[in-house]
């Protein structure tokens, strides 16, 4: 009895620890995508399904009450508010490598800058080239972006065979990207623009930068004012999403207390909570030791800062909710539209495919490339040429910002969807043979340097 009860209990731990490891993992993130990418697929492209998918993104879900009211569908509900979010989470972690990660400093954000520059030009270069005096010309931002969730789940499950160095370098690229992708969207895809209500929005945002530098840290006290950012945004003309990111800017970074005050507190309350243990007495009968162990709670949670807290609060919803809801709202195209227009036939899609597949690994590791040559920079620790052009070409993962971006720039045509095929197509491919590449690197490498040490 007692072995089956230890048994159930470590299969329990086992079960829960596994769940927790995908939960926390950029891998599960993107099995998500994929997922929800295919129900998506399949439910816009079945006779008995296809009414009921489009007839829920044409719902409207809204409030009204007295003479305000917001309502939207439930594609704009996600493409407009979800996607803030994901957008807000990516601002937190913009912030982050800015002041304490990867572009922290000249040296170290020099490479993964020349990368993400070189991944976004080139790839919009062929596009406009291929496009130039075409209906199509406005979709060049459309190749720049790269799916950081895609990009580093790929990575990831090629395991120790990839140095953590190099998973660090792509993840820095693929935010330096985003940021970039953000500049585009707020400069080239903003139409109209509603002042009164842009300003509204850029007050309140000045008001929630005053109460960071005025040391205001609970996250919960800049919720409503981000809410207000984001509806100001909504009816400003500029994209709410890039209320997002600027809402991120304004969480604080400095947590309550220092390292050097949790190290000292924490070692008095580690004495305190040996001096008023009782023998055979547990912690749930024991209110001294209970008192302790939430005056250690307490300083632990300040030494925390607020950004890092919602950063690591947010992160597994963005990953298993927002992205894979906008993955099943957007991926959700009919293919006969593949089928009439040959999508990659097309001027469109062929800008599309030759941008992500051919334009980013050619822009990034061709940047890398001058970069290093000039010794402004040098490659990851452990990473060599191979590897670096095997993680270029998973930067042609477009999928979610592609995705995001061709919704804006063929709102409301009939290219909407065949774009977002060719990024599907495009994205499918780059995985695929990004993740060959860096396979086949790494064999050569390892056999390149067994051979190295036999001579």
């Amino acid at each position: 009895m007692a072995k089956r009860k230890f048994r159930s209990l470590k299969n329990w731990y086992v079960i829960r620890r596994r769940s927790s490891n995908f939960l926390g993992s950029q891998w599960g993130g993107g099995a998500f995508l994929v997922l929800f990418s295919i129900i998506a697929l399949v439910l816009a492209n079945l006779e008995v399904t296809k009414h009921a998918y489009h007839h829920l993104l044409e719902t409207e879900l809204g409030v009204h009450i007295n003479n305000f009211r917001l309502a939207m569908t439930f594609e704009q509900w996600v493409n407009d508010a979800l996607m803030a979010v994901f957008f807000f989470v990516v601002g937190l972690e913009i912030k982050r490598e800015i002041i304490a990660g990867e572009l922290s400093t000249v040296k170290h954000a020099m490479l993964p800058v020349a990368a993400a520059v070189g991944g976004m030009v080139v790839p919009a270069v062929i596009y406009i080239w291929i496009n130039a005096g075409t209906e199509f010309s406005g979709g060049w931002g459309i190749p720049m972006a790269t799916d950081i969730a895609f990009a580093i789940g790929i990575l990831s499950l090629l395991g120790k065979k990839v140095p953590i160095s190099l998973k660090i370098f792509l993840t820095a690229l693929a935010i330096v990207d985003d940021l970039g992708a953000i500049l585009v969207i707020a400069i080239f895809y903003t139409s109209t623009i509603d002042f009164l209500m842009l300003g509204a929005g850029l007050a309140v945002l000045c008001l929630m930068f005053w109460m960071n530098w005025r040391g205001i840290k609970p996250s919960l006290i800049y919720l409503v004012p981000g809410i207000l950012v984001w509806y100001f945004f909504l009816n400003s003309g500029v994209y709410s999403t890039i209320a997002g990111v600027l809402a991120a800017m304004a969480i604080p970074t400095k947590p309550r207390f220092t390292k050097k005050y949790f190290l000292y507190k924490t070692k008095y309350f580690l004495e305190e909570f040996r001096f008023t243990d009782k023998k055979g007495i547990e912690v749930l009968s024991n209110p001294e030791q209970l008192e302790v162990l939430n005056k250690v709670h307490y300083v632990a949670n300040g030494t925390i800062s607020p950004s890092q807290k919602l950063e690591h609060i947010l992160n597994p919803w963005v990953m298993f909710l927002v992205m894979p809801v906008f993955a099943f709202t957007n991926a959700g195209v009919e293919l006969d539209s593949f089928a009439d227009l040959h999508v990659l036939g097309t001027t469109q899609g062929m800008g599309i495919f030759l941008g992500l597949v051919l334009g980013k690994p050619v822009g990034i590791f061709l940047f890398c490339w001058l970069t290093i040559k000039s010794k402004l920079a040098v490659l990851p620790d452990h990473t060599t040429w191979n590897m670096l052009l095997g993680v270029a070409c998973l930067g042609g993962i477009g999928f979610t910002m592609s995705i995001f971006i061709d919704n804006l720039a063929f709102a409301g045509t009939e290219w909407v969807d065949t774009g977002k095929i060719a990024v599907l197509i495009a994205s499918v491919t780059a995985a695929v043979f990004g993740a060959l590449v860096i396979n086949l690197m790494v064999k050569k490498d390892h056999v390149t340097h067994l051979n190295a040490n036999d001579a």
